[in-house]
């Protein structure tokens, strides 16, 4: 018998979005990976993947606060 339980987990997805542009911190502009996060995606285990993602979503919350308190 043989543990399913790794194997049939689902590998996450690139979070590319097809709007590579780099900003002032080399960030994705897209995606809100750093380059070297994009550079290196495939090659990354699922729990840096998640790490990466976990990242993305503290970029994309610091960039709303600094919208909101430049009134944008």
């Amino acid at each position: 018998m043989t543990n399913k339980t790794s194997e049939s987990k689902e590998q996450s997805p690139s979070p590319c979005i097809r709007n590579c542009c780099l900003d002032s911190q080399d960030i994705c502009i897209g995606c809100l990976r750093s380059i070297d996060e994009i550079v290196g995606w495939s090659g990354k285990s699922e729990d840096e993947k998640q790490q990466i993602l976990n990242r993305c979503k503290i970029r994309e919350q610091q960039r709303r606060q600094a919208k909101t308190m430049k009134g944008i």
